[in-house]
């Protein structure tokens, strides 16, 4: 497959998560889309990244997610050097966090 079909054919993915209108939709999608265990590696990778952010050490994560060090320090290098997806999410979750609270 050529390189510009490819980029399209992952564009469509994205495009599809951007179309979702709430949380529910999205719940949907991804559970049609992912196994259990996709699912659930990505919520713990997610959970991770918000903890780490929070300046929480390895030990203190691995005790409250079950998530590997291995796991743990991937997230850790993507916050610190990666595409900033992290980065940008993390701050509009921790405001939806604050307003609901």
């Amino acid at each position: 497959m050529a390189k510009a079909q490819n980029k399209e054919h992952s564009d469509n993915l994205y495009r599809a998560v951007l179309s979702l209108e709430n949380i529910e939709e999205c719940k949907n999608f991804f559970q049609d889309l992912c196994t259990v265990s996709e699912l659930q590696a990505m919520e713990q990778r997610f959970e991770v990244a918000l903890l780490l952010d929070e300046g929480m050490i390895y030990n203190d994560i691995l005790e409250r997610t079950g998530a590997s060090s291995a796991t743990i320090s991937r997230v850790n290098r993507s916050l610190q050097y990666g595409a900033d997806g992290y980065r940008a999410v993390l701050p509009r979750i921790r405001g939806e966090k604050d307003r609901k609270e």
